[in-house]
């Protein structure tokens, strides 16, 4: 009887390696993109089978939990818990934009930065350090009131926030990674500056990018969430979390108006953090012989 020995597709086998590699720390990641993917799911698939609508009378307003309404019902009657899953839909994307775009700028000034030198290094870097220079809330809290309140004002704000982070971490690699010997081999053997940079140092330099990214999705939810708390952000009715906790505020005595979007804002940052983790030790040879 001969045994299959077919190669796995490599998406199973990367995934198999993947928490192969992970050991006993697999369980937390496991948990993680159990939680991301099903709030991913939620968000997609949330209009099909919702019982109510978000901004909508579901019932007696102030209701407390019951088996009619989960998470009981707002100030104006409307499902607590159907808001919650529904603002999936807002911060979630929110994240995913601000993300690729702010380390799409970041990573692409950074490792200009890092393989010309001179005047465009210094240039680029003190612009990321006035930036840097301000407190991250404070900054996004200036930029969004200068805007204007908005989700889309939102992300841009965090976006200028949050570039700076990453064309400092990628210039860094990027100065790593042109010292190794391949490079010089590669310089020898007349390749281009623009084929060096893409091909040859690039390729070398994206794996703290993914696991810093990936640590970040809670952290950005999060400040999103704080600007629409006091009101910069999201506007009602639309059921973003940190505007729904800003109307729990508002009836403080009334605790489960805010119970759900926190637990959601917890249980993304938590993930988040789970998942990066997991990257790093992974992507970091230190830290799995240390495991």
């Amino acid at each position: 009887m001969h045994r299959d020995v077919r190669p796995r597709p490599r998406l199973a086998g990367a995934i198999g390696s993947f928490f192969a590699r992970l050991g006993w720390r697999q369980v937390p990641v496991i948990f993680a993109a159990v939680v991301l993917l099903a709030l991913v799911l939620v968000a997609l698939t949330i209009p099909l089978w919702t019982p109510y609508d978000p901004i909508d009378l579901a019932g007696r307003r102030l209701q407390p939990p019951s088996a009619a309404h989960w998470l009981g019902t707002d100030a104006l009657g409307r499902d607590v818990l159907v808001r919650t899953l529904f603002g999936a839909r807002y911060s979630l994307p929110i994240a995913a934009a601000v993300l690729v775009v702010a380390v799409g700028i970041g990573v692409t000034l950074g490792a200009l930065a890092g393989f010309l030198g001179g005047i465009v290094d210094n240039g680029l870097m003190r612009l990321a350090d006035i930036t840097l220079a301000f407190p991250p809330v404070l900054l996004a809290m200036a930029i969004a009131a200068s805007l204007g309140p908005g989700l889309v004002n939102t992300a841009l704000a965090l976006i200028i926030v949050w570039w700076p982070i990453y064309a400092r971490l990628m210039r860094a690699q990027v100065l790593n990674v042109k010292k190794l010997d391949h490079v010089d081999a590669a310089i020898v053997g007349g390749v281009t500056p623009a084929r060096l940079l893409t091909h040859h140092i690039m390729p070398l330099c994206w794996s703290p990018i993914f696991v810093n990214m990936t640590m970040d999705v809670g952290q950005v939810i999060l400040l999103a969430a704080g600007l629409s708390f006091i009101g910069l952000g999201a506007q009602p009715p639309t059921p973003e979390w940190g505007q729904m906790i800003a109307e729990g505020a508002s009836n403080f005595y009334c605790w489960w108006i805010a119970l759900g979007p926190g637990m959601a804002i917890f249980l993304v940052s938590l993930a988040s953090n789970f998942l990066g983790d997991g990257l790093r030790d992974v992507a970091d040879p230190r830290t799995r012989q240390g495991g």
